[in-house]
């Protein structure tokens, strides 16, 4: 189980890497949500790997899950939901603007540095 979740983990991050350095503006939206993917899921697996144990410890449960990782998890889907909605506008706008979505790295007045 362990094996499986550290290579979602692992094959997330790449990808999302991959698709954050590249030119174009809704590729590199798309490999930030897929970066909090991977966040979201290893935040997620630091409360342990335990099947069919309760959140909160009590009497008649031999054991529990941590419950904050699980918080930690949900807040940071609210949050990078908020923050995609923010970029994804920010996008929309500089494409309407310029009618093109490459991300241009040289200089405006095309004059070398």
């Amino acid at each position: 189980m362990e094996i499986l979740l550290a290579s979602a983990v692992g094959i997330l991050t790449a990808g999302g890497i991959y698709l954050i350095l590249r030119q174009r503006t809704f590729p590199v939206i798309l490999g930030l949500s897929i970066l909090s993917y991977a966040v979201n899921l290893f935040l997620f697996a630091t409360g342990r790997l335990a099947l069919n144990q309760p959140p909160i410890l009590s009497e008649h449960a031999t054991g529990y899950t941590d419950p904050i990782p699980q918080a930690l998890v949900l807040t940071a889907i609210v949050i990078s939901f908020g923050m995609t909605a923010v970029v994804l506008m920010m996008a929309l706008s500089a494409y309407l603007a310029a009618r093109d979505d490459r991300i241009d790295m040289s200089d405006d007045k095309g004059e070398d540095a």
